[in-house]
């Protein structure tokens, strides 16, 4: 009977433990979030009432889902609180089997990888929302249909927008890994970029809910961009490879 590899058992105890560290700082975030549920909730509900009229509401549907809808606030909350720490428990995982240089770039990755998820969860809550909103509103203008939007669902659609748009704007961090492996390359990339951008905005159709052209067509365009950033990145990349191979 053969046993698994050592390398391969203690790859799976790193995991483990940095899985536990990580759901450790998630819970403990969680907690803090849960104390301020009600004005997250409340922020929230911000870009859709402001297209709404005054005298619209919120509704609920049975008396657990206050409470439930709160708990996935926490969850949201601690999750933003506690990403950075979460990005250097993956790191710390990735990082073993990098070269001692790849491995001092802990920082930059953990503040890039935060800022790019940061940066596409507000553009989708301050540049999306308002405008997705909006366009909802206005098809039922001149309908005896009333919308009344539910506490859950709300919440629900706005955890799956923000994170859709926080974990596509990663990309360029994605691509830029992929280079560096030597997996794609620069010319790999600038070859397929027609084809890159029908998958852009396949991926946008899909990871934004409902049919709405629009909000397909807010998800593609910082893709597009994000793709050409990555584009810039490797090639910056390679003509530092290439210099420091020459010296």
């Amino acid at each position: 009977m053969t046993h698994p590899p050592t390398t391969f058992i203690s790859h799976l105890q790193e995991l483990r433990s940095r899985l536990i560290r990580a759901s450790i700082a998630l819970a403990t975030s969680m907690v803090l979030g849960l104390i301020f549920a009600k004005p997250i909730y409340r922020f929230l509900q911000i870009p859709l009432l402001k297209v709404l009229p005054d005298s619209s509401k919120f509704i609920t549907t049975t008396p657990l889902e206050a409470m439930i809808t709160y708990f996935k606030v926490a969850f949201l909350a601690g999750f933003f609180i506690s990403l950075p720490y979460l990005f250097y428990q993956l790191w710390g995982f990735i990082a073993p089997g990098l070269y001692k240089n790849e491995k001092q770039a802990t920082l930059l990755f953990v503040f890039s990888s935060t800022l790019f998820f940061v940066g596409g969860a507000f553009f989708g809550y301050f540049i999306v929302f308002p405008l997705a909103f909006r366009f909802f509103i206005q098809l039922l203008t001149g309908t005896e249909i009333q919308f009344l939007p539910q506490m859950k669902e709300y919440l629900n659609f706005s955890i799956q927008m923000i994170l859709a748009f926080g974990l596509t704007f990663e990309m360029p961090l994605f691509i830029y890994f992929l280079a560096y492996l030597g997996l794609v390359t620069y010319e790999d990339l600038k070859k397929t970029r027609r084809y890159a951008i029908v998958i852009i905005f396949i991926v946008a159709a899909f990871m934004t809910p409902g049919p709405d052209v629009l909000s397909q067509i807010l998800m593609a365009i910082p893709l597009l961009c994000l793709y050409e950033i990555s584009l810039m990145a490797v090639w910056i990349t390679r003509k530092k490879k290439i210099k420091s191979e020459s010296v």
